[in-house]
């Protein structure tokens, strides 16, 4: 737990798995849970902001619970609740950002997601959070704000899919190792920032704040050749 950066050996993201953000996007409804991969290159440690918009790209935040994988995991059974909860080494807060007109470019044509998802800084975390500070991951509240507005409030009751089937997918694919980072998914209310912005995130377990779950970051204009031309 002392670097979730350095230790992890890939990251992977659950999608479409709060209802209300499946309909904000106006996307349909997984029968079982997806995922896709951001590199471990795109993980903004606590206080190294900023966040960094390339040029041409509509920012989008996604505020997430994430776990820290503390075992291999590989072939896990989705009605396994312990062993879910036994291969969790502890928790965080993360943001996933996404270049959502790239993104949405890239579904129109059937193309891979990983340049809306991939870029530098676009996963701010948070400190890790200690396994005992959240009894139970599925009834916790998670929330960000913008310049002290707040866009998303939510509980992680709200997931399609919980936890251990979560894990059961992925680890029926990929072998889970110690160190990954999992992205559970977001809840609704998602929405831009641009240059200027200030997001802060957290948690709360049982209407308390969760000291080591808050994130404050900065968005900046990325400098650089890059800039958003459509495929």
């Amino acid at each position: 737990m002392t670097s979730i950066r350095a230790n992890a050996y890939k990251v992977v993201c659950i999608g479409r798995n709060y209802a209300d953000h499946i309909a904000e996007l106006s996307s349909a409804r997984p029968k079982q849970p997806f995922f896709f991969l951001k590199p471990p290159s795109s993980i903004l440690p606590p206080a190294s902001g900023p966040v960094l918009r390339p040029k041409g790209v509509n920012l989008h935040y996604e505020v997430e619970l994430v776990l820290i994988i503390g075992k291999t995991v590989r072939d896990l059974d989705a009605n396994d609740e312990k062993g879910a909860m036994d291969a969790i080494d502890g928790y965080a807060v993360g943001i996933d950002m996404t270049a959502r007109n790239t993104q949405d470019e890239a579904k129109k044509k059937g193309l891979p997601w990983s340049i809306a998802k991939g870029f530098d800084t676009f996963l701010p975390m948070s400190n890790p959070i200690p396994k005992a500070a959240i009894p139970d991951p599925q009834n916790v509240e998670l929330w960000l704000s913008v310049n002290d507005e707040v866009r998303q409030k939510d509980s992680t009751e709200l997931m399609l899919f919980p936890i251990p089937r979560i894990l059961a997918e992925i680890s029926q694919c990929m072998t889970l190792e110690k160190g990954d980072v999992v992205l559970t998914g977001t809840p609704k209310g998602v929405g831009s920032v641009v240059a200027g912005d200030v997001m802060k995130a957290g948690l709360r377990v049982d209407g308390k704040e969760v000291e080591e779950a808050r994130i404050e970051v900065k968005v900046e204009e990325k400098g650089g050749p890059y800039e958003y031309k459509e495929t």
